[in-house]
């Protein structure tokens, strides 16, 4: 059985899909209001104020953490070494040095560490990761994700921190490696004697060739949400939106530079429910003991890029 840590704003949904699979053991919120709410609404769930008292629980065998970014390190910490599994909302940790110290104690605790990286449970990103590599769409050149609205500012971490966080995951996941070169750059208006910026540009370079660019922005007109993947046979374009992925039969011969058009068509429309997707994925890894698609070590080296962004934006 698990036990939701935190069940603000997110974690409200970590209780109500995991109690819809059937595995909700207790809930931790320090909130009174929040309990008193959940009570009402769960009332054969167990609530406890202070996480502490879940740590020696026998019934507890796992956790999912959704506390503010800044105590997931110390929380998962205590979980991890009183023995039980922890799954973790993103971002994992605050710097790597964390997320290093998380994976290294989950690793020698022979416990599963998964990051709440909900993008990569999408669907759509399943497909696209297929496409790429039965070589739909050629050699990979370049991938761009935007992720951009007028959105909740922060004043404690910028922009590329709040909304870029699962779009840097699918990056890694999709082209299968960490970037050999992170250079981000990034433009502070609403309070720039925090340096904290609203509109954020990163640029990844890959062994392999591939280069990758993300934009985020809390400053923007429009809702946009959408990944292009462009390769040597065709592009991929994934609308968050619309949860459609649309393939481009388009290219240009490198050689003779003539262009190609074979049409487009729809190759991935509709979603499932990815948190459901990603908590019984979880399940599944507690039971067979298996390693998550995202793991502790994907996650610490999502944090290293968002690291290596803050040095050099």
């Amino acid at each position: 059985m698990i036990a939701v840590i935190g069940a603000g704003n997110w974690g409200r949904n970590l209780v109500r899909t995991l109690s819809g699979l059937n595995v909700l053991a207790a809930v931790a919120e320090a909130s009174e209001g929040l309990r008193t709410k959940l009570a009402e609404d769960y009332p054969d769930v167990d609530l406890y104020s202070d996480y502490n008292a879940l740590l020696n629980s026998d019934e507890v065998k796992a956790v999912t953490i959704a506390t503010p970014a800044p105590t997931h390190h110390a929380v998962a910490k205590a979980f991890l070494e009183a023995g039980k599994d922890v799954f973790v909302e993103k971002p994992m940790t605050m710097t790597a040095d964390e997320a290093e110290d998380l994976v290294k104690i989950a690793e020698n605790n022979d416990r599963i560490l998964m990051v709440g990286h909900l993008l990569m449970y999408q669907p759509a990103i399943g497909r696209i990761k297929a496409l790429i590599e039965e070589g739909v769409i050629g050699d990979v050149f370049t991938i761009h994700q935007e992720r951009k609205k007028l959105g909740r500012a922060r004043n404690v971490e910028n922009v590329l921190w709040s909304f870029g966080v699962h779009d840097v995951a699918v990056l890694l996941h999709l082209v299968g490696s960490a970037p050999t070169e992170v250079n981000a750059f990034g433009h502070s208006g609403l309070q720039p004697e925090l340096g904290i910026e609203d509109d954020v540009y990163l640029h990844l370079d890959f062994a392999n060739g591939v280069q990758a660019h993300l934009h985020n922005s809390w400053l923007w007109p429009e809702n946009r949400r959408c990944l292009t993947i462009v390769g040597s046979k065709g592009v991929l374009v994934y609308n968050e939106i619309e949860q459609t992925v649309k393939l481009h039969r388009q290219s240009i011969d490198s050689k003779t530079l003539d262009i190609t058009n074979e049409g487009e068509e729809i190759v991935h429309e509709g979603a499932k429910q990815p948190l459901e997707i990603e908590l019984s994925h979880f399940v599944d890894c507690i039971e067979n003991r298996s390693t998550p698609i995202s793991d502790g070590r994907s996650g610490l080296e999502v944090i290293r890029v968002l690291e290596k962004a803050a040095i050099n934006k």
